[in-house]
């Protein structure tokens, strides 16, 4: 495998609620990485559809959209920073709508095509942690560390709560938690780049850890193989 210019390319892959936002950006400081938060742009496409009033269940007028829309992440305190045509648009994107809506907007395949190149070329120099649920299967197979990051269903449940909490944007537990489960339904059986681990993806289940204990275990999954690289 050809040496990248900046390092490794880290794939974090798994369901809503493991924990992947908050583990890859601490992963990511850590390193000295960048931060790539992929599921922030599906998130831009559904907030960027919704407020023209294009149908989350339009597949061509969605491809259109993501192909023609200024688009682009930067650093920022709290991770990437979304800019959608020139608008720092990261809280927008953080509701539990437009979560749902980026769930819908990623099955179709005129969309996943208009922003895999994009995601491709913030990554291919390496010295990056890529967030998502395809990262290791098809954004970078190649990626020379592939983790998929998952915890129980009540505990993904909770932790979003508090999440939302958090915001100022509060929902009964039970209501989260069905739509974590539908959101893992329809990601895991779409019929394109569905949500599962890459074949050589290292699985860690979060239920049981604290975040420190995570990114510990990570920053020795990545150190791992850095070694394994250089011998």
């Amino acid at each position: 495998m050809t040496a990248r210019a900046r390092g490794l390319v880290v794939a974090i892959d798994g369901p809503a609620g493991a924990g992947k936002s908050t583990v890859s950006r601490r992963l990511a400081a850590r390193l000295g990485y960048t931060l790539v938060d992929t599921g922030a742009l599906y998130r831009a496409i559904a907030l960027a559809a919704r407020e023209i009033g294009i149908s989350w269940d339009d597949g061509p007028a969605l491809g259109s959209l993501a192909r023609r829309l200024p688009l682009s992440l930067e650093p920022g305190d709290q991770g990437s920073r979304v800019i959608v045509d020139g608008e720092d648009r990261s809280s927008d994107i953080r509701t539990p709508e437009i979560s749902q809506g980026a769930s819908l907007v990623s099955q179709h395949p005129d969309v996943r095509v208009a922003l895999l190149d994009l995601q491709r070329r913030l990554g291919a120099d390496g010295g990056v942690v890529l967030e998502g649920r395809d990262i290791g299967t098809v954004v970078f197979p190649d990626a020379e560390v592939k983790v998929f990051l998952t915890a129980s269903d009540e505990e993904r449940a909770r932790r979003r709560t508090a999440e939302l909490e958090a915001r100022g944007a509060a929902q009964p537990i039970d209501q989260v938690l069905a739509e974590i489960r539908e959101r893992d339904r329809r990601d895991s059986t779409r019929p394109i780049a569905p949500l599962k681990p890459a074949r050589d993806a290292i699985t860690v289940d979060t239920t049981a850890l604290d975040l420190d204990a995570v990114v510990e275990t990570l920053v020795g999954i990545v150190r791992g193989a850095t070694s394994t690289r250089s011998d």
